[in-house]
């Protein structure tokens, strides 16, 4: 049965490749001061960042500029940003980039005027801003983290190893976003797949959860479905614009809060896969990809009904006629195979993980109890040491 809940999706979403010419009718909405949030100079390479310029000079806005915001956004970036964005008082943020820069620019509009230390009030204590937020904005130049629509900001603190998020709620959540697939289409293929797996990756932690077969099921498997066909042709074609447009379309909705609903959710390889970012700096989906299939291997047991219909609905397998263990493990076979043809990172090894981290990685990844197995820390140091 599905429990009770709420969705709210206050994002205003401009999509396709005439979406720049929409940014204007968002920036008008607000005062004149914009802080410029972008990574490094990419979008300086392939035109982004003047047709940006052009939409803040035709509005009027005084521009302030905070550009080199990093893959894995860091405490010591959050802080300097949250000074600027005081000191201009700024009325928007602009975030040009990709999940991380969007991330950072969610986590600077709740620190500008928090009268706290942002880190340990927001990432530690996880509470929720009590300070005014400054709104944020979006120009999507690479998909993976669907950061453009909810309220999750992931922040390393590289003293601490500790990669963690907040969540916040509806006042934090971008309140408008440019989705031009095209822009996607410089980014470098280790970065493009590393998103396609980020995607994948978190319709998995909300679809196994739960035995209720419910809508948000159904939902998962179509959008699973979608980004492993629009996969295999960018793989081949990284300048296909369609299943470069597929594949931000669905990033969008694999992480909006959606397909979450009357689901318990199971985060763990993302917890997993933040400790060892914490560690590597390594590309975030390429975390997931490394632990995802030792992980599913070790709850199958707990969730076998999910994992059979997992293998039925998502790859085609003929379960009928085979014992639930087998057609669920022919799931997990399909799914390593895929991940194997679009080249993800397999084997935690490749990003810098070495046998001795992995006790000290396991000791700060989070355990939560909302899967089908709550795992142990010595659950979590077994799983690291299968990746390898």
């Amino acid at each position: 049965m599905i429990g009770n809940f709420t969705f709210c999706s206050p994002t205003r979403l401009h999509f396709g490749d005439r979406s720049m010419s929409r940014l204007p009718e968002e920036l008008i909405k607000y005062g004149p001061k914009v802080m410029l949030t972008y990574g490094g100079g990419s979008i300086k390479r392939n035109g982004v960042y003047e047709e940006v310029l052009a939409a803040l000079e035709a509005t009027g806005k005084v521009v302030v500029e905070d550009p080199g915001v990093m893959s894995n956004p860091t405490v010591e970036k959050l802080y300097n940003g949250a000074r600027i964005a005081r000191e201009h008082d700024v009325d928007l943020i602009l975030a040009v980039g990709g999940g991380s820069v969007i991330d950072y620019a969610k986590g600077v509009s709740a620190s500008a005027w928090c009268d706290e230390d942002p880190w340990e009030k927001y990432y530690l204590r996880k509470e929720m801003p009590e300070c005014r937020l400054i709104p944020v904005g979006c120009v999507l130049t690479m998909v993976g983290t669907g950061s453009e629509m909810n309220g999750g900001s992931v922040i390393t603190n590289h003293a601490q190893k500790i990669k963690t998020e907040m969540g916040l709620d509806d006042r934090g959540v971008p309140k408008f976003a440019i989705l031009n697939p095209r822009y996607t289409l410089s980014v470098p293929k280790y970065q493009m797949v590393s998103g396609i797996y980020d995607i994948f990756n978190h319709i998995c932690e909300q679809y196994f959860s739960g035995d209720d077969d419910n809508v948000s099921d159904y939902l998962s498997e179509g959008l699973m479905r979608s980004v492993i066909h629009a996969s295999r042709i960018a793989v081949r074609d990284p300048l296909d614009y369609e299943a470069r447009s597929n594949l931000m379309w669905a990033s969008t909705w694999a992480l909006n809060t959606l397909i979450a609903k009357g689901k318990t959710e199971d985060w763990e390889v993302h917890m997993i896969g933040q400790a060892i970012g914490a560690f590597t700096d390594a590309a975030h989906g390429m975390t997931l990809s490394a632990v995802s299939l030792p992980y599913y291997r070790r709850i199958l047991p707990y969730g076998l009904h999910r994992f059979v219909r997992f293998a039925r609905n998502v790859w085609d397998i003929p379960a009928e006629g085979m014992d639930p263990e087998s057609a669920a493990l022919a799931g997990l076979s399909a799914l390593e195979e895929w991940m194997n043809e679009i080249g993800v990172v397999m084997h935690a090894a490749e990003l810098g993980v070495t046998k001795e981290m992995t006790g000290e990685i396991a000791a700060v990844t989070p355990l939560y109890d909302t899967g089908y197995r709550k795992l142990t820390k010595e659950d979590v140091e077994e799983i690291l040491r299968e990746s390898l």
